[in-house]
């Protein structure tokens, strides 16, 4: 039976397998990670041709989401697919669409009426400061007998909180009834924290509509 001194003597570090750790930083980047000459030696795992990073720090998703949020009977709320989607825009009879995605280009202004305005998704925008001239061009697709489609990029954050705020300032909701109401109609929206709190705050000045909206 060897004792650990002989085992300690016998020992060689060319017996030891070469270790290799993968690592993803926080900007997406995955590196390989090896020790060599007592020193730690990166390899960037995915680069493309010119050696640049090939990743976005999240996992992609490249399905497009076509799922259409319902809030009112001419109002409607979904993500820039839909809004690039020709089919199902005519599927909705939409007329009007608000666009509040950032960098997503109106794809068919011979067809529908449009409003672009490029709201950046951050905590720290004022989103309440875009309500006026959003409702405005809600209001006039309305008494049109228009539908409305408001989008942003994701359907997640922006258009949720703009078609919340509507709610409230027009249909004279709570934060609570109008988040409900729009949340059952699309389920995957989240407003960033920012908006959430600024529409708990929003203290709008009534302006109800001759219309029934629901």
């Amino acid at each position: 039976m060897h004792s650990l001194a002989q085992e300690i003597k016998a020992f060689s570090k060319t017996a030891l397998k070469k270790q290799s750790t993968r690592v993803t930083t926080l900007t997406g980047r995955r590196i390989i990670e090896t020790w060599r000459d007592s020193r730690v030696q990166e390899v960037l795992e995915d680069a493309g041709p010119a050696g640049e990073a090939v990743c976005c720090g999240y996992v992609q998703d490249l399905s497009l989401d076509l799922q259409v949020g319902q809030v009112t009977p001419w109002l409607y709320l979904a993500s820039q697919d839909v809004a690039q989607d020709f089919e199902s825009l005519k599927k909705i009879k939409v007329s009007h669409i608000l666009n509040v995605a950032y960098g997503v280009e109106n794809a068919f202004p011979d067809h529908f009426t449009y409003r672009t305005l490029a709201i950046l998704d951050l905590p720290d925008t004022d989103i309440t400061s875009y309500f006026q001239e959003c409702f405005d061009f809600i209001s006039e697709a309305r008494s049109q007998n228009g539908v409305v489609l408001v989008h942003c990029n994701a359907g997640v954050s922006r258009a949720p909180s703009i078609v919340i705020g509507y709610l409230m300032s027009v249909d004279g909701l709570t934060f609570e009834d109008a988040f409900s109401r729009v949340k059952m109609a699309r389920p995957a929206i989240c407003p960033n924290p920012g908006f959430l709190e600024q529409l708990k705050q929003y203290k709008p000045t009534l302006k109800r509509e001759d219309h029934v909206s629901s």
